[in-house]
This record gives structure tokens, sequence and C-alpha cells, in this order.
């Protein structure tokens, strides 16, 4: 099992950049496919960017391509999300999530893909 805590949530202008962590604890997080979602009021949660154990694969929502970054630190347990041009539809609560990573290819995008979750930190884009 793996606990994650997400931080680097903020109030930010649009066009700027933000950058979230999650940290995690627990066993074997080098095993763990990893993913980011998040949820906007009144919207389904939904999946913006994940990668594989080996962090060698990703994938990213049409949405958020060209503009956010996922990466990995399996020494440090950590995973983050680089987003830059900010823009107010981006403006949600966003989640860190884990799943057993089935081969170093895998990357989960559906949200019943991950048994693990983060409390979410929130993410506001002015305008």
């Amino acid at each position: 099992q793996v606990q994650l805590v997400e931080s680097g949530g903020g109030l930010v202008q649009a066009g700027g950049s933000l950058t979230l962590s999650c940290a995690a604890s627990g066993r074997s997080f080098s095993t763990y496919a990893m993913g980011w979602f998040r949820q906007a009021p009144g919207k389904e949660r939904e999946f913006v960017a994940g990668l594989a154990w080996n962090g060698r694969s990703t994938d990213y929502a049409d949405f958020v391509k060209g503009r956010f970054s996922i990466s990995r630190d399996n020494a440090k347990n950590t995973v983050n999300l680089q987003m830059n041009s900010l823009k107010p539809e981006d403006t949600a609560v966003y989640y860190c999530a884990a799943t057993v990573g089935v081969s170093s290819r895998y990357v989960a995008t559906k949200r019943n893909e991950y048994p693990y979750w983060g409390q979410g930190t929130q993410v506001t884009v002015s305008s």
C-alpha cells in the first residue's frame, strides 16, 4: 500500500506556471504507475497525466499536451507535475494517484485503474 500527499498548489495568473509535487510513502514506490487527475467544481474528476513505473512511458490529456509535464524521482519517492501556460480553465483540485505497474510501458489513464489517491491540492488560475 502507498500513501500520497500532494503539495504545490496555489493561486497563479493566467500564463503562469506551477509545479505540483506528490510525496509517496510505503513500500515499493518504484513499482507503481502514477497519475495526476483534476476535478473542477460541478465536474467529474478527469485524467491529466500519467507515467509508467520507470518514468519512460507517459500519457497526457489533450487539453494539457505541450503545457504540462509529468516526471518522477524514484529515489525520492516523488512525482511532479510541471504546469506551464496555465489557463483559468485549469482551475481545479489536483489529485495524485497510484496503481501497481503491470509492465514497464503501463500508463493508467482511467480513474478506476487507480486504487490509491491523495487528498488533493487546489490550483486557481486567475484571468
